[in-house]
């Protein structure tokens, strides 16, 4: 290790450091989330979204939602979010990499900020590697989503046709997904030419499992789809 990395850390430690002063307000406030009945644990949605009205980002709001879901998942999944699944989730929200070993809760990390980003109902994609994983997840985590009145769905399970109910799913607040069928939904809906067939109307946030198989490793094999008057190509890189 060099003289700087000791002197000041390594770039990961540094960005810890920046991380932590949030975590500690989260737990903070665990003993006030603790005390407050389901009526008043659920009320919270809609405190968050007036906040959200009113100016307030999601960054401003994070402490408070964070904690409330963490107490929520302890209610309604039997689990509460560990002070290192906080940092994944923070991680996440911030666009970043969290990197985590399986059996370390990555779909509970990934409840903080899918909850916290959904409440703009802007819609949240939660992509995985295979229709297994992403309906287990789905089911998992559903019953919490539904305590804060968000919406949720798993288009895997409409992998053959559907149209409807696959844009009922793409609708909802968070949906689930492989990353082969948001990848040829995104591709067929823009060979379509009529808008009303158009199955994701929103990209704005994502949560990605597995992101060095679905961006590096799958991403070699390109998808090519074809029409009369069109052949795309594209990778996803």
């Amino acid at each position: 290790m060099g003289l700087f990395s000791k002197l000041f850390g390594t770039r990961s430690e540094r960005e810890l450091k920046k991380i932590k002063p949030i975590v500690d307000k989260i737990l903070a406030l665990e003993d006030t989330y603790k005390a407050m009945s389901e009526e008043e644990l659920r009320g919270k949605t809609a405190e968050f979204k007036a906040q959200l009205a009113q100016g307030k980002t999601l960054d401003d709001i994070l402490p408070h939602a964070f904690a409330a879901v963490r107490e929520a998942a302890d209610r309604v999944l039997g689990m509460r979010p560990y002070p290192v699944q906080l940092i994944g989730g923070i991680v996440l929200h911030q666009g970043r990499i969290a990197e985590m070993k399986t059996g370390e809760g990555k779909t509970l990390v990934a409840t903080l900020p899918v909850t916290l980003n959904a409440l703009t109902h802007k819609g949240v994609h939660v992509t995985t590697t295979n229709s297994f994983l992403s309906q287990r997840d789905f089911e998992m985590t559903r019953p919490l989503y539904a305590f804060w009145g968000l919406s949720s769905g798993c288009i895997e399970l409409w992998k053959k046709n559907h149209d409807i109910a696959r844009k009922a799913e793409y609708d909802a607040d968070i949906t689930f997904g492989t990353n082969s069928s948001f990848t040829f939904d995104y591709l067929y809906d823009h060979l379509t030419e009529d808008k009303e067939n158009v199955l994701q109307k929103r990209h704005y946030f994502a949560v990605i499992d597995e992101l060095d198989s679905i961006l590096i490793d799958k991403a070699i094999t390109p998808h090519v789809i074809g029409s009369s008057d069109i052949s795309l190509e594209t990778q996803f890189l």
